[in-house]
């Protein structure tokens, strides 16, 4: 069994330093974050992922509103769950997968509501901030699975911890005038979860090459078809033996 791991006010297996990635996202979403308050009368919208900006160009956003939290205490506890939680994924994991899910998974998830603005309305802003906080929670939990963990002195399994972070989702959901206002971080849920499962791009393509591996082998076999021994030329068998 994996040893309890502690989440008491945002410590996952403690602190890592401001040279570790982790610190780094966190120093990022607290810097960001205070830019965009400080400008958001003004050219701070733009750090927001807005759909139809990105439509007409702006793919910029794509990646800052992934470090944006609009209120205090998102950048206050945002900032601490990146660097703690993301300080025990980064070391179970390694920068660069930490990397890969935090922000790859946040940008990715705001594609998603892009392309999805194409077919339906979407919110006209989305900050990304709590993306990020929810896709390493929920990871966090995953990681662990049956493990234990501690949330505010309450032990629990990892899974129950990612389920806990998704209700936070579900709880503003009910709360939200529509889901259409939290569409990136509910792909991001589905996009995690897949992550810690074993999706990835290269696996991906690896899938679509064995299906298109065997839809050509399939075509071509609807071409073939058995010759009868009535069908074989009559001297044909005196080769054999």
């Amino acid at each position: 069994m994996r040893p309890m791991r502690g989440f008491n006010g945002g410590g996952g297996s403690g602190f890592v330093g401001l040279e570790s990635m982790a610190a780094k996202l966190a120093v990022a979403l607290v810097a960001f974050s205070a830019l965009f308050l400080a400008t958001r009368g003004g050219q701070g919208a733009l750090l927001l992922l807005n759909p139809a900006d990105v439509l007409r160009g702006r793919v910029w956003e794509l990646f800052t509103y992934a470090f944006i939290a609009p209120d205090p205490l998102g950048i206050i506890f945002g900032g601490i769950i990146i660097w703690s939680i993301g300080g025990f994924l980064e070391s179970t994991w390694g920068s660069r997968r930490l990397l890969m899910a935090s922000v790859g998974i946040t940008v990715f998830a705001g594609l998603l509501t892009v392309l999805l603005a194409l077919v339906m309305p979407m919110a006209s802003a989305y900050a990304g901030g709590s993306v990020m906080t929810t896709v390493l929670w929920v990871a966090y939990g995953l990681v662990i699975g049956r493990g234990q963990a501690n949330f505010w002195g309450i032990p629990l399994t990892g899974n129950w911890f990612a389920a806990i972070g998704a209700g936070f989702t579900v709880l503003r959901l009910l709360t939200a005038p529509s889901w259409q206002f939290l569409a990136p971080e509910l792909f991001s849920l589905v996009l995690v979860f897949a992550y810690v499962r074993g999706a990835s791009p290269k696996r991906l393509m690896l899938h679509l090459q064995h299906w298109r591996l065997q839809r050509q082998l399939r075509d071509r076999s609807k071409h073939l078809r058995v010759v009868g021994k009535e069908q074989r030329p009559p001297d044909r068998d005196q080769f054999l033996n």
